[in-house]
């Protein structure tokens, strides 16, 4: 997976997490939760979704990595480099 497919793996999960939430101005390089209105479960459930589809671990220390779009993207770009589209 590239840059962006991986970025658009994300919107998709926080569209399912926060379905009312309009994500078309999202600031990848904002916090999520400054933008939108996620509590603590839903990172989580976010976080486990990634983990479930890819099979992958994200040990909790990693967490912090994960709070921006740009964040999230550059943390799992080298995890799922290899992965095919639609895995």
């Amino acid at each position: 997976m590239n840059s962006e497919q991986i970025r658009q793996v994300i919107m998709d999960s926080l569209e399912r997490s926060a379905p009312d939430e309009d994500l078309s101005d999202l600031d990848d390089a904002r916090p999520f939760r400054e933008q939108m209105e996620l509590d603590s479960m839903d990172f989580l459930d976010i976080v486990m979704e990634l983990r479930k589809m890819y099979r992958m671990q994200i040990p909790e220390e990693d967490y912090p990595h994960l709070n921006t779009m740009a964040g999230t993207v550059a943390y799992l770009l080298p995890r799922l480099r290899d992965v095919a589209v639609g895995t």
